[in-house]
């Protein structure tokens, strides 16, 4: 006997095993659990753009407001004063 057979036959055997009854409203809970799913993931889906955009903006105030491109005045000579 061949390895295929061998295999085949397994499958055979489990295919003619009864199975166990599926109650009706299976298929109904599993839809809803399915819609459940979909409208969490689209939730977290537009909480993390929200999330995203309110950074971006928060970060665009603040370097508006702080503008670190620009050098921070030197400390190392004295003021200059009564010329």
């Amino acid at each position: 006997m061949s390895v295929h057979d061998r295999k085949e036959d397994e499958v055979r055997r489990m295919l003619d095993t009864p199975h166990p009854v599926v109650r009706p409203e299976l298929a109904v809970r599993a839809a809803e659990r399915g819609r459940r799913l979909l409208r969490r993931r689209q939730v977290l889906r537009r909480l993390g753009w929200v999330l995203l955009v309110v950074a971006v903006v928060a970060f665009c105030v603040w370097a508006a407001l702080v503008q670190p491109w620009v050098a921070p005045p030197s400390d190392t000579a004295p003021p200059l004063e009564g010329w």
